[in-house]
């Protein structure tokens, strides 16, 4: 336990150092997502119902900046297989004695931590922006979301693994923005079954939370029940996933090829 606390430090200081190297690239991705806001903002008051512009503003700033925060922690881990390959650091990490995916573990926790102050940062300002404000229950808010990321590591897992099987995944995580998009954008009142989609429970309950001020007597057991095997199935599905592709990889011989990867591929 002790060396996958400082394997997650290493990742922290690791990812924090390339954030602030390579800053315009991080300005640019935090100013690309707030103008994506923007155009959002400014086709509510456009078309929109006048009479329930200040609920759907509130809708849309959740929505947003869980969207981001989704997109930022999957893609990452979705890539990291592909970019170490690229840097010739994946053989090293493969060598770990922790285990591969024990590092990209550290990775994301340490990606969900730092982006997380980036998604509250731009929660702020976006509340700013539209003049309104959302209920910051922090005290219950928080404990759902850091449930319902358990979720989104085991997705963030199966992309890893993905990358591992099939090598280029730039065209399916170009495709998940969208699908993500619609898990945080589609409340469960319109459509039920997404309850067995992943985080899409979890999102729900952070809503119900920061626009109509739910508080933990408001949701049922059932609630409950549904965040928690919801998350719990996803992770564990998205770990099952990525060791049997690593598994995979190592029985087909192909892992040299994953090696070689370049960017020209």
């Amino acid at each position: 336990m002790t060396q996958l606390w400082h394997l997650t430090k290493a990742n922290m200081a690791k990812e924090y150092i390339e954030l602030k190297r390579y800053y315009p690239n991080t300005i640019t991705m935090i100013v690309q997502f707030y103008f994506v806001f923007l155009a959002m903002l400014l086709g509510l008051y456009a078309i929109g119902d006048p009479q329930q512009v200040d609920t759907n503003v509130q809708y849309v700033i959740v929505n947003y900046v869980i969207w981001f925060f989704m997109l930022t922690i999957m893609q990452n881990l979705g890539f990291v297989v592909l970019v170490e390959a690229q840097r010739g650091t994946l053989e090293q990490l493969f060598m770990s004695p922790l285990g591969m995916w024990k590092v990209l573990l550290a990775r994301i926790v340490s990606n969900v931590l730092i982006y997380g102050v980036i998604v509250f940062v731009l929660l702020i300002l976006s509340m700013l922006t539209a003049g309104e404000w959302l209920i910051l229950r922090i005290d219950i808010a928080l404990p759902i979301f850091m449930v319902t990321t358990l979720s989104m590591i085991g997705v963030g897992f199966l992309l890893a693994g993905l990358a591992i099987i099939i090598k280029q995944i730039q065209s399916v995580l170009n495709v998940l923005q969208f699908i993500l998009m619609g898990l945080a954008f589609v409340p469960l009142s319109v459509a039920p079954y997404l309850v067995f989609a992943p985080f899409s429970k979890g999102i729900d309950m952070v809503r119900q939370v920061m626009i109509h001020g739910y508080t933990w007597g408001d949701f049922t057991a059932l609630d409950y029940t549904a965040l928690l095997l919801n998350s719990v199935f996803y992770l564990v599905f998205g770990i099952f996933i990525y060791l049997r592709s690593e598994k995979n990889c190592y029985g087909k011989g192909t892992f040299e090829s994953i090696l070689n990867l370049n960017v020209t591929e």
